[in-house]
């Protein structure tokens, strides 16, 4: 059976400008996520993780390379795509149930549906006793969990997330990426997460794929062969400190794609 690219970017060169001054940021990145896929980019602060999210959901346009969306080339298209930024970025002058809603009115959909459709999802968010509530009265995870039905809302095929739980303390984002399997499990939209845990990255993730520090290069592409559904225990396991003590390695060396990771 033929394996569908739900993204693919190949070749990309990105470049920072500032006046005179410019700095590359990416260098012949290439990645993919096939349909149902959860592929996380694992890579230092400053690496350039985000900027190719941009560059995927079309905010950015590459100097070189490009971007495919099911097979149809797209680079530097803006368009609704399941795009969740690091904060949460709801209006507070909105209630939850009005931030969610939004993608929906952007399609032109009529406000009574869109809300009807809201308060369909709450519940599968833990969130149906809260729609009017607005942000400064939830808390963090809740906050982040209305971003996400947000980004739910749009209807793509593809989320591109970009560290959604970074600002969270230790406890909650724990709490949150058991949340997020569950939600993707149920839904299984193909994901391009960024993240600069090495933890989160290997719990969550399908395959994963080390940037190294700016500019960014692909240093490897690893793919984890756990079982889901998976539950925290796992991190305790032989296997995952393998995975781990790769991913540090990687993390440790340029980005030349030399290093074996095939290690048993």
């Amino acid at each position: 059976m033929r394996t569908i690219n739900r993204l693919a970017i190949e070749n990309i060169y990105s470049t920072y400008y500032s006046g005179e001054q410019q700095l590359s940021v990416l260098e012949n990145v290439s990645l993919h996520v096939e349909e149902g896929e959860f592929v996380s980019v694992l890579g230092p602060s400053g690496s350039g993780k985000s900027t190719i999210l941009k560059i995927a959901a079309g905010l950015l346009k590459p100097d070189q390379g490009r971007i495919l969306v099911n097979n149809r080339e797209v680079t530097g298209q803006p368009r609704l795509v399941g795009y969740m930024p690091q904060y949460d970025l709801l209006f507070p002058w909105k209630t939850l149930r009005q931030n969610a809603a939004l993608p929906l009115l952007a399609k032109k959909i009529k406000s009574k549906e869109a809300s009807k459709r809201v308060d369909e999802m709450l519940p599968l968010f833990g969130l149906e006793n809260f729609a009017e509530y607005y942000p400064h009265q939830l808390s963090g995870g809740m906050r982040q969990r209305a971003a996400l039905l947000r980004t739910m809302l749009i209807d793509s095929d593809l989320m591109l997330l970009d560290e959604p739980f970074a600002a969270l303390d230790a406890l909650t984002r724990e709490t949150m990426q058991d949340w997020l399997l569950k939600i993707w499990g149920q839904f299984r939209r193909s994901v391009l997460f960024v993240t600069h845990s090495i933890d989160e990255a290997i719990y969550l993730s399908d395959r994963i794929y080390v940037i190294s520090e700016r500019p960014g290069k692909i240093a490897i592409e690893q793919t984890i062969d756990l079982e889901r559904p998976r539950s925290k225990e796992i991190i305790t396991t032989s296997i995952f400190s393998r995975y781990k003590q790769v991913m540090i390695n990687a993390l440790n060396i340029n980005a030349r794609g030399e290093e074996d990771i095939n290690q048993n």
